[in-house]
């Protein structure tokens, strides 16, 4: 498994990713934000998402259960989705 840094070439990393030996390509945010990240990320084919920052963003402890919960079912399938090209 490696874990790279989302690449600024789509798809830089897609000879390892194809390789044999390589199990999963593992994209970090790299300090994008959550949009930006799995934009980067649906353009990147094989990579899936090792997003923790960008999970939490916009999460805080002053909002309700349902607001907390809302936001993070919210952040779970975007990231997902970006992750399933």
């Amino acid at each position: 498994m490696l874990k790279l840094t989302l690449p600024e070439k789509d798809n830089l990393y897609a000879p390892c990713i194809d390789h044999a030996n390589v199990v999963r390509v593992v994209a970090l945010s790299g300090g994008y934000s959550r949009e930006e990240a799995n934009a980067r990320l649906a353009r990147n084919h094989g990579m899936v998402a090792s997003f923790s920052r960008a999970l939490a963003e916009g999460l805080s402890a002053k909002q309700s259960d349902d607001e907390f919960n809302a936001m993070l079912d919210g952040s779970i399938q975007a990231i997902f989705d970006a992750s399933a090209t």
